[in-house]
């Protein structure tokens, strides 16, 4: 079988085994776990951000940064197709009583206009608005790595008028690797940073929240709120540590979904648009088959996607998919249709 579903498939490699084998710990919520403090300092130095925590999963990560930055009431401003809308199961309003005001913004970052004309005055009748929310990169969208020069100007209004800025960075690695630009020129425009070490990196557990040491703070006990505060925690952190040396690989991950998606566009009833990262969004209308249907016969050939949309099919490719795989999958996709 080969999986094309999520980079969230990968499975830990020996490396990453025999770290949580062998992990000093200590029980975290009393700050005592040595590898987890060390993956937050590792993390927050990568991102270029004064301290990090450590989290059990993105989307914890994303509702505490929400919590943190917000007050009750107030409006929360992302793309319509964002995560936080369209995966995160309302945290928002459940987790932080916030409304979401939500714009179709063109590659998924607002455009300076659009967060202007979105902010909302706090007064005697409207809370105003508590955070901007980015992405990058845009996984509904199709994976786009979205260039630092449109987070920054993205960001700006929202400064001048004292709103924070959260970028949900699950796949930030990727973005600043299909750019061929650091890390930290993705991040600096923002006041906190998400991003997953268990998707492209390959860890098998967890995600990092990364901000200013006073944000950090407050994010450590909404974490406890929200039931993520953990014991001896580095036997999962450990392997967190060694997803951080394998920024490299995901430029791999990019060439194999480039040649994924070059074929697949030339099988009939495949229209695939060039990707920028890991995300191959394929427009599967011409098949003649409802989604449902196509996903299943992939499934026949023992390939696996994901459905995402009504037209549209998802493959994303990860470090356990080889470029043998992707051509062996491209040649039992083109058997099957």
């Amino acid at each position: 079988m080969i999986d094309l579903r999520s980079d969230t498939v990968t499975k830990p490699d020996d490396r990453m085994r025999d770290a949580a084998h062998a992990a000093d710990v200590g029980d975290d919520v009393y700050r005592e776990d040595p590898t987890v403090a060390e993956l937050e300092r590792r993390a927050a130095d990568r991102v270029g951000t004064e301290a990090a925590l450590y989290v059990p999963s993105g989307t914890m990560g994303n509702q505490i940064a929400a919590r943190v930055h917000t007050e009750r009431g107030q409006e929360l401003l992302a793309d319509r197709k964002s995560h936080v809308v369209k995966y995160e199961l309302g945290g928002a309003a459940d987790h932080s009583n916030l409304q979401v005001r939500m714009v179709d913004a063109e590659r998924g970052v607002p455009s300076p206009s659009q967060v202007a004309d979105g902010l909302v005055e706090e007064s005697l009748h409207r809370p105003g608005t508590g955070l901007l929310w980015l992405e990058n990169t845009h996984n509904a969208r199709g994976g786009l790595a979205i260039d630092p020069e449109r987070i920054a100007a993205a960001a700006e209004p929202a400064r001048e008028h004292d709103v924070p800025v959260h970028l949900d960075g699950a796949r930030v690695f990727n973005a600043a690797t299909a750019l061929d630009v650091p890390v930290t020129e993705i991040t600096e425009p923002v006041d906190s940073v998400m991003f997953c070490l268990s998707k492209g990196l390959g860890a098998p557990i967890g995600s990092m929240l990364a901000g200013s040491e006073a944000f950090v703070e407050e994010a450590r006990r909404v974490r406890k709120l929200f039931g993520g505060g953990l014991r001896q925690a580095g036997i999962i952190a450990a392997p967190g540590l060694e997803a951080l040396e394998n920024v490299e690989d995901l430029e791999r991950d990019h060439e194999h979904a480039e040649l994924l998606a070059e074929e697949l566009d030339g099988i009939d009833g495949f229209d695939v648009q060039p990707p920028e990262t890991n995300i191959v969004l394929a427009d599967v209308s011409g098949t003649g088959l409802e989604t449902e249907a196509v996903i299943e016969r992939l499934e026949e050939e023992d390939v696996l996607a994901t459905q995402f949309g009504p037209s549209t099919v998802r493959f994303c490719t990860h470090r356990d998919v080889s470029r043998e795989d992707v051509e062996t999958a491209l040649e039992r996709i083109e058997a099957a249709f």
